[in-house]
């Protein structure tokens, strides 16, 4: 059964901005070989971070939106972690993607 994900990653790019959508086309290639289906990527470009919370103060962020088996997770965490280039991983289960019902009209008198 596949369910729908979003995986939020921040990229550790110092000294190599240039390098971001070859980090980002990488990742999504490894999610559609390990069976992901990806829906949608979204680049959030460089944001500072609120604290820093070890040696970087900023980062890349992408959100990749997705559908795999809950299976595949686990996985894919597990790659993200021992990638250099990804400093931060967050995975979310979503809602399925719901159709769209035409509205009623109102019944006549």
């Amino acid at each position: 059964m596949m369910n729908r994900y979003e995986a939020l990653v921040v990229l550790n790019t110092q000294g190599k901005d240039d390098t971001v959508k070859e980090v980002v086309d990488r990742l999504e290639s490894e999610f559609e070989k390990e069976g992901a289906k990806i829906e949608q990527v979204q680049k959030m470009d460089k944001r500072q971070f609120s604290y820093a919370a070890g040696e970087l103060d900023a980062g890349h962020y992408v959100n990749f939106v997705f559908n795999a088996d809950p299976r595949l997770i686990a996985k894919l965490r597990a790659k993200c972690k021992l990638d250099p280039e990804v400093y931060r991983q967050h995975f979310q289960r979503l809602k399925p993607k719901s159709e769209k019902t035409p509205k009623k009209v109102a019944a006549e008198q």
